[in-house]
Formats: structure tokens, sequence, C-alpha cells
């Protein structure tokens, strides 16, 4: 090929984030799942700020920890709710490590309540990434810290009544509330802008991690089709209408 002014240099605008192994893990997730879609939009935040080859992932137990298969880097899978207990100790031995935490909302919210309160107080300075799905997806689909108000769940068959089994947790604003908590914010991928700004409040709270200032926090909303009884295209709608205004999305703190 000659080469002149007009010849340009060719750039991969799309294609699969490269610590991402082939097959990708998504294949194993039932459709419609967006726990993938976060999966992805980590991925490309470690590559665009070249942090992937110093990041240490701990997994909490659920569907989020199938992603141990997909990524090319430094993952630890730990006991139920016990992701943030381990990630404070790898991060106290590697200072200089990325350690984050990737966890569902029982994971986080309910086993791991006390982990999550001690990482807080302490001000860890490792970052947690919190799926919400309103549910125990793993399991069946039961109750959960986030299960709204008359959400049907296995073990709340007649929907969730706030007398008999509480109100929801919404996790960033009690993250916001700790001292310790340096970034909190809260976001979904059930639309491409959205998308975008969950990836800009995942890259600010990995970035309050190399800044050395505490503990970080992002929840980001995440569609169940199998637990939900909807279609994908109807839980992209059930998020719009029913669950964004109960967790509405911001950057809360930070």
């Amino acid at each position: 090929m000659k080469n002149d002014e007009n010849t340009r240099k060719k750039e991969l605008v799309c294609g699969n984030p490269r610590i991402w192994k082939d097959p990708p893990g998504a294949m194993m997730y039932c459709s419609g799942c967006q726990h993938p879609v976060i999966h992805r939009i980590i991925s490309e935040v470690l590559e665009e700020m070249d942090i992937y080859e110093e990041a240490i992932c701990i997994l909490g137990v659920g569907c989020h920890a199938f992603i141990q298969v997909s990524w090319s880097i430094d993952t630890l899978s730990c006991a139920h709710g016990r992701a943030l207990d381990s990630a404070t100790a790898i991060k106290r031995l590697n200072p200089d490590a990325i350690v984050f935490t990737v966890q569902g909302d029982g994971d986080c919210l309910a086993i791991g309540a006390g982990a999550f309160i001690g990482a807080m107080t302490r001000g860890e300075r490792i970052t947690t990434i919190m799926y919400n799905n309103t549910n125990y997806g793993t399991t069946g689909g039961q109750l959960a810290p986030t299960t709204l108000i008359g959400q049907k769940t296995t073990t709340t068959p007649l929907g969730r009544n706030p007398k008999l089994e509480g109100y929801p947790v919404r996790a960033a604003e009690l993250a916001a509330d700790f001292e310790g908590t340096v970034y909190s914010a809260r976001g979904s991928v059930n639309s491409p802008a959205n998308y975008k700004r969950a990836k800009k409040y995942i890259k600010k709270a990995f970035q309050k991690q190399i800044d050395g200032l505490g503990y970080s926090f992002v929840e980001v909303l995440s569609a169940c089709p199998p637990n939900w009884h909807l279609s994908p295209v109807d839980c992209i709608k059930r998020i719009e209408e029913e669950i964004i205004p109960e967790f509405p999305l911001s950057e809360i703190k930070g």
C-alpha cells in the first residue's frame, strides 16, 4: 500500500476488552441478564485507566462471581459475604495494588453487612462495585435487602410487606453517610446514556482509590429476567418505571 497523507492508521473502535478470555464468561448468564454488561464497563475502565495489571478483584458469592472465568486479572473468590474483609487484608499487604470487590446486593448487604460497615468505618482504600437486581438471583429469587415493597419472590409470594420483611436498603445513600467513604454513586445499564453514566461513576471510584483518599462505592442496577418473570425487554421497562424511582441514579458523595 502506498503511504501518503490520505492513508490512515487503523484503530480498534469496538471489540472485546483485552482482559476478557475467549469465549467470554457472558455465555454463562441467562438471556437478558445485565451482569455481563457491568463486567464490560469494569473491563473498559481498567483498560482505559491502564490499571488492569495492578488490579486484584475480590469476589463474593452470587451470579456476579462468574466473572472469575472471564477476566485475565488476579481474582480471589471468598466465602459468602467476606469479600470486603479479604479485600482489606490484600490491600494492606499490597498497598500499591488496585483492590476492588464485585458483589451482589445480598452478598454485600445481608450476610456481608458487617464487613461492609467495617470497611466504611475504617475508610479502607478499596473500591466496591455492587450489582443490585433486587433478589437472590443465583439461588432461585429469594427476598434480598433491596427487594422492592410489593415485589413477589420465592420467600415473599404475596409481595414484600414492610411490616413483616422491612424496607429496601438504599446502599449508596447508606455508604455516603460514613466519614470513611469518599465516593458513593448509583448507576444503571438500562440505556446507552446510563451505561456511559455508570462508567463515569466507576472510573471516579477507582480514581479515589488511586489517590489514596478512602473507601469508594458504586451500586449498579441490573436486570434478572428469570426471577422477575419478565422478558429482557420488559425488564428494561421495569428498571425505568419501578426500580429507578426507588433507587435514584446519581453521585451521592464525592
